[in-house]
């Protein structure tokens, strides 16, 4: 039974190469990434290098205990070092917030506008669905398809729905031209 188990585990740790080739990759990286991404790498690593040593120690048949105190260890061990990464996380992107704030002197204007746009581009282009739906579908309904029909049937819902998705395009850009021209203005 050890030895059914030690196998499964060691299948499950030979396919989680997805995770830890990366994390390999970004420790020997070194100094080119982030503090917090390297010691998340680590607790990675030392999961997996856990699950594996665990699946080594039940293939050979080693008693109970000691495949579980090394489980543990390993579980202990990769939990430390995650929080430590998140804690470090924590700490650069304060850092990275201070150092972006020296370089704006006036915060930019998150606001109105920005978060008006999405809904109203989505309200467009919705009703430029619907309306398109619409005139298909009083087309289809006005009798026999003959030569005009067809044509009106094919060209007028593509026409409506051009016509929204040209509205919601120029309101997009007039929100995203008032914003920045917001942001330039110098501080009162």
């Amino acid at each position: 039974m050890t030895c059914l188990l030690g196998l499964g585990i060691a299948l499950v740790t030979v396919s989680g190469c997805v995770w830890y080739l990366p994390a390999l990759a970004d420790l020997r990286a070194g100094d080119d990434r982030p503090r917090f991404r390297r010691t998340a790498a680590e607790a990675c690593l030392t999961g997996w290098i856990t699950a594996g040593t665990v699946a080594l120690l039940l293939l050979a048949d080693v008693i109970w205990p000691v495949s579980c105190a090394a489980a543990a260890a390993g579980a202990v061990g990769t939990a430390v070092l995650r929080v430590r990464a998140a804690a470090q996380h924590r700490v650069e992107a304060r850092e990275v917030a201070r150092h972006w704030s020296t370089l704006e002197p006036t915060p930019p204007r998150h606001g109105r506008s920005q978060v008006r746009t999405e809904p109203a581009f989505a309200a467009l282009v919705a009703a430029g669905v619907v309306g398109a739906l619409i005139a298909k579908a009083l087309l289809m309904a006005a009798g026999p398809d003959d030569g005009w029909r067809r044509l009106a049937a094919t060209t007028a819902p593509a026409a409506v729905l051009g016509v929204f998705l040209i509205l919601a395009a120029v309101y997009a850009h007039m929100a995203r031209h008032h914003t920045t021209r917001d942001r330039t203005r110098p501080p009162r």
